[in-house]
């Protein structure tokens, strides 16, 4: 979605909603009204390294949903 903000864009990666965008944008210091296309190198390696060290998404996030799952079946 590189038309969308990029506050918009970031909920598109599972394990990722509105208020989490925007604390990990406040995190990277990055404008939430900014269009994911305009983001330079230097912001979207911010955003990369506020996810990576503190949020669980996409495939570590469905792995673990699943794995409590079957734990409580």
């Amino acid at each position: 979605p590189r038309e969308k903000r990029v506050e918009i864009g970031l909920t598109y990666i599972y394990g990722i909603g509105r208020v989490s965008s925007n604390k990990i944008l406040a995190a990277a210091q990055v404008n939430p009204d900014t269009r994911v296309r305009e983001l330079t190198d230097d912001e979207v390696k911010r955003i990369s390294e506020v996810i990576d060290g503190g949020y669980i998404v996409e495939g570590d996030l469905r792995r673990e949903v699943a794995m409590n799952i079957k734990r409580l079946q």
